[in-house]
Parts: C-alpha cells; structure tokens; sequence
C-alpha cells in the first residue's frame, strides 16, 4: 500500500480541479501532488478542468489570496502545460453517467462529471485508476466507487 508522502507506486493518476490548482499555486499538500503527478505513468484530467482552473485561480485572486501578478503567472503556466495531460472528453455517455452518480452519492454537478471521468478512463484503460481531489464529498463517493484516492487521510 501506498502512503500519502511517500507514495511511489507507479499508476494512472486521474487529477481533478482541487488537486490540479495546487501544481500551479503554493499551498497546502502542492509538494505531494507534484510528486503524485511526477510518479505517475499517466495522468488524465476532465476536460472541464480547463475552464474550472482558471476560474479557480481567477476566484483566489478576487479573494486576494493571489495577487494579480500570481495569478498571471499560473495561469500561463496552467495554459502551456494543459497539453501534457490527458483529457477526458466530456461525452453524453459522461454526462449521463454523472447523472446517476450526483443521485447515488449526492454529489454537485461538476464533482459528479470529474467521478464519472475517472471511472470511464479506468474501464477504458482496462487498469486501475487513482484519483487525486481535495473535496470531501468527492473522495468519499470516489471511495465507494472502488477507486484508490489520493490523499488518503
């Protein structure tokens, strides 16, 4: 079994939003999601996560935790690496998937369609995918979904 800050086994690393931001901003747990993503074979994200970061880092910066130069910077960062992942596709199959998922665990919209992602790559794949999220409701139902979850606490 792998543990949270020395995690080193090789795998598929689903990362959604929550997990995304802390590449590219200093702040708790940034250092062991780079080291998540640095381990990782492959790493995917939905393709939602391209309009959900920057709006994410645009929020912090609205709410002053980034200045406006911080968040210039991780924006660009974000947008010049945004090809090195691989991007799920945001499909009606996806959609509906999410549909059942936002009943099943109550899940919001968006965390739903970042599960349902992370489950069709994993069958896609035909391996074991690993999902990396810091919101609470999503770890929960990643869990029970039968998904390893980063972190682990």
């Amino acid at each position: 079994m792998c543990l949270i800050f020395s995690w080193k086994c090789k795998t598929n690393l689903y990362i959604d939003t929550s997990a995304l931001l802390k590449l590219f901003i200093q702040e708790a747990y940034s250092d062991e999601v780079r080291l998540w993503v640095k381990d990782a074979d492959l790493v995917a994200t939905g393709l939602l996560t391209r309009a959900e970061t920057p709006a994410g880092l645009n929020r912090l910066a609205r709410m002053s935790i980034l200045d406006q130069e911080q968040c210039d910077t991780a924006l660009a960062n974000f947008r010049s690496e945004w090809q090195d992942y691989h991007r799920i596709p945001i499909t009606e199959q996806i959609v509906a998937r999410a549909d059942f998922l936002t009943c099943q665990y109550s899940l919001r919209g968006y965390d739903a369609v970042h599960l349902a992602c992370a489950l069709t790559w994993s069958e896609l794949l035909g391996a074991p995918v690993t999902i990396a999220t810091f919101d609470r409701e999503l770890h929960d139902a990643a869990k029970k979904s039968g998904l390893d979850v980063l972190p682990q606490e």
